[in-house]
């Protein structure tokens, strides 16, 4: 489009003006339909720079609590050929939390994701209190679902404690697996360092619940089984959804518009630089 004041110009100037305006408008069009990522270093990103981080550290959290308080307690069975194979109700779901630590790792960098691990662990730490204090109330005397209620948010203070031990530790893996198979990778082969982090992650989560939890109280060789069958079938899951990581990761990488790599983040959990 030429504005009136461009109809004032000489033909040739006109049509100068008017093969610029074409060259902007495609150019544009093309950014609009393959924007650039911008490689920026993690510790330049500012804390409130993000469209969608917020939204994804509430899905985060959001799975994490479910998959811990529904999921948690029931036992399920599938019939396997005619064995009943019998697992945690929660592990279906409880992965699908390492997969958005991998896109969170991925899209904001550590930074942003240690800051996500910890708000999942307060929220961990107060949902163990809120059932232990709400079920430790008397019950009023014509309710009857006290021993249904005990049942489902009972918890034994040992599976808590190695539950939210356990999380912590192995998020913290698996995010600073990810972050450093990035920079090795610069950036190439999503799906390498999305299972490799998971891999060595739920080995460091398995490794530490599994034993608090019910060592001595299930037979040593219970607890191995159990512990090696259920990190098989985490990074089982992590392998299904990586289809899906890729498109979250791609679609959250165009709206954001940058390419994080932690090249020079401090990766102690403890730290509070860069988020």
């Amino acid at each position: 489009m030429l504005y009136p004041a461009e109809l004032r110009v000489p033909g040739a100037s006109l049509a100068r003006i008017a093969a610029k305006r074409n060259r902007y408008h495609n150019a544009v069009m093309q950014e609009a339909a393959d924007p650039v990522l911008h490689r920026v270093e993690a510790s330049a990103v500012p804390e409130r720079g993000f469209r969608h981080f917020d939204l994804v550290m509430a899905a985060f959290v959001t799975i994490l609590l479910l998959s811990n308080i529904i999921g948690a307690g029931k036992v399920a069975a599938i019939d396997i050929a005619g064995t009943p194979f019998v697992f945690g109700a929660g592990i279906l779901f409880f992965p699908v939390s390492y997969v958005i630590g991998d896109v969170l790792t991925e899209v904001y960098g550590y930074a942003h994701a240690r800051r996500c691990i910890w708000v999942g662990f307060a929220a961990l730490l107060f949902m163990a209190f809120m059932s232990w204090a709400v079920v430790a109330m008397p019950p009023a005397a014509d309710w009857t679902g006290q021993g249904a209620y005990e049942a489902v948010f009972g918890q034994v203070p040992r599976i808590v404690f190695a539950s939210i031990a356990a999380f912590w530790a192995g998020e913290f893996v698996n995010a600073y697996v990810l972050a450093r198979m990035k920079v090795w990778t610069d950036g190439k082969a999503l799906w390498t360092r999305t299972i490799g982090s998971t891999v060595v992650g739920q080995a460091v989560d398995s490794a530490i619940f599994y034993p608090l939890a019910f060592l001595y109280v299930w037979p040593t060789q219970q607890v191995v089984t159990v512990m090696v069958t259920n990190w098989a079938m985490k990074v089982a899951w992590e392998v299904v959804l990586t289809p899906l990581t890729y498109i979250v990761v791609g679609w959250l990488k165009r709206r954001e518009g940058v390419e994080i790599f932690d090249t020079a983040t401090d990766f102690s959990p403890f730290s509070n630089k860069g988020a």
